[in-house]
């Protein structure tokens, strides 16, 4: 259909900001020009798509997604990462700093990023900037280019491009991000409790786990969140796994710190009980802990205290997971840490949310809206409302599908959902209005952060 007719999607299940009811949505030029009561509208001459029972979402807003191109194409490229979000209800990435070769620590940096990605996205992608010891300078002139903010890790990223930064670095570089306004995204585990923690390699995931203790998040948040008070800089904790560090971010949040934290599914849907001896698929840092955290973690965000849940997709290639299927030799110490799951994360949520009682109007707050408050993308992305890109996604909430590596479109084919069965599966997604074909040409954009959206406005409620 061309892409400047109306377009009507009609629905019984229809999440709108204000609640699930069904509903008819008007698409013209990309935009969504109004909602109406169900069968009131008509299309014109463009196409009317009646769902039925099936949901109508807004397009989840992803805003942690490790795509590695250039320099480490092989492990995920755009093509391939963004094939994975539509096919998973994701119609924005945001793209981090590290695993590409250079990282987007530079201008320069960040031109090859989006050059590499040009002609090459099926979704909308944007940037994350790294903050890094020694790049101070580089913040105002990437902030300028549009990131969305900075990444810091404060233990080692894994790759020697990217290194950590110390308390004088993180110092300086949080000091400099609220001069300029920007957000400081912060991976948050404490390198001598690393050091510290009993290092057993091997194919037991207990030993891995015990590599990797909840102290080393609770020390490095701490830390964190003392530098942000004194710096008055905007901070957002990535993908918390462990329930210890949320005492910690009530009391800043009543201290007036400005810090806001996500989770991600693995962390909610997946126990350390559950992970079978070498299968280095479930290796990600922090880790995977057990039932008892997940349920705290589950209790967090139905109270608001996540702002997110957002993929952390970070691939690699099968030879570095070390899994013992393609030859490898299941020691979690060695594999590389990262879970992939872009195209999995609504329906892996959507199981558990379900089964704990939650609705799709909690999982579209916390893997749609919340993400695009934190991006300050509120204007535009994040919700079925008039004035919106037409994001949309076909969701089923009551398929059911058992997971297949012929069926994933990232890169290399390797997750630990791999066999399960999920329920909620993505029928259809639209970009603009336009539905996605992962055999047609794509036409994702790139976007910049907001001029309007500074460090200080999205909401403290997480």
């Amino acid at each position: 259909m061309p892409f400047s007719q109306p377009t009507v999607i009609r629905s019984r299940r229809v999440v709108l900001p204000d609640g699930e009811r069904p509903a008819d949505v008007l698409i013209q030029d990309g935009k969504i020009t109004r909602t109406a009561p169900h069968g009131s509208l008509t299309a014109g001459e463009g196409d009317l798509v009646d769902l039925g029972d099936t949901a109508l979402l807004p397009g989840l807003v992803d805003t942690h997604v490790h795509v590695n191109e250039p320099g480490r194409t092989e492990w995920e490229g755009f093509a391939t990462a963004t094939r994975a979000a539509a096919a998973g209800g994701v119609t924005t990435i945001i793209d981090m700093p590290l695993n590409s070769i250079p990282p987007t620590t530079t201008v320069a940096g960040l031109a090859l990023k989006r050059k590499a990605a040009e002609g090459q996205t099926w979704v909308d992608l944007g940037f994350w900037g790294g903050a890094v010891p020694g790049n101070v300078a580089d913040l105002e002139p990437l902030h300028e280019e549009g990131v969305f903010g900075f990444k810091s890790f404060l233990a080692p990223s894994g790759v020697d491009e990217f290194p950590h930064v110390e308390a004088a670095d993180l110092a300086a570089a949080l000091a400099e991000q609220a001069r300029i306004g920007a957000l400081a995204i912060i991976h948050a585990e404490d390198p001598a409790v690393l050091a510290a923690a009993p290092q057993q390699p091997g194919v037991h995931y207990r030993d891995f786990l015990a590599s990797r203790p909840a102290d080393a998040e609770t020390a490095a948040v701490a830390h964190l969140l003392d530098t942000a008070r004194r710096t008055g800089a905007r901070v957002h904790i990535l993908h918390v796994s462990s329930a210890a560090v949320l005492p910690l971010l009530r009391q800043a949040r009543e201290d007036g710190v400005r810090v806001t934290a996500e989770t991600c599914p693995h962390y909610l849907t997946l126990a350390a009980e559950q992970v079978p001896d070498g299968d280095t698929a479930f290796k990600c840092c922090p880790p995977i802990r057990d039932e008892s955290n997940r349920d705290a973690l589950w209790e967090a965000l139905a109270n608001g205290e996540f702002i997110a849940v957002v993929s952390d997709h970070s691939p690699s290639t099968p030879d570095l997971k070390l899994l013992p299927e393609y030859g490898g030799s299941g020691d979690f110490a060695a594999a590389w840490g990262g879970i992939a799951s872009l195209q999995l994360g609504l329906p892996a949520v959507w199981t558990e949310a379900r089964r704990r009682g939650h609705t799709l109007v909690d999982v579209v707050r916390w893997m749609s809206a919340g993400p695009a408050e934190l991006a300050g993308l509120t204007g535009t992305k994040g919700a079925i409302a008039a004035g919106h890109d037409a994001d949309l996604v076909a969701f089923d909430p009551d398929g059911e599908f058992a997971v297949r590596a012929s069926g994933l479109h990232h890169r290399n084919p390797v997750t630990p959902y791999a066999g399960r069965t999920l329920t909620g599966a993505v029928r259809a997604t639209w970009l603009r209005g336009r539905e996605v074909d992962p055999a047609a040409r794509p036409f994702g954009r790139q976007l910049v952060r907001p001029r309007s959206h500074p460090a200080t406005t999205p909401s403290e409620r997480a």
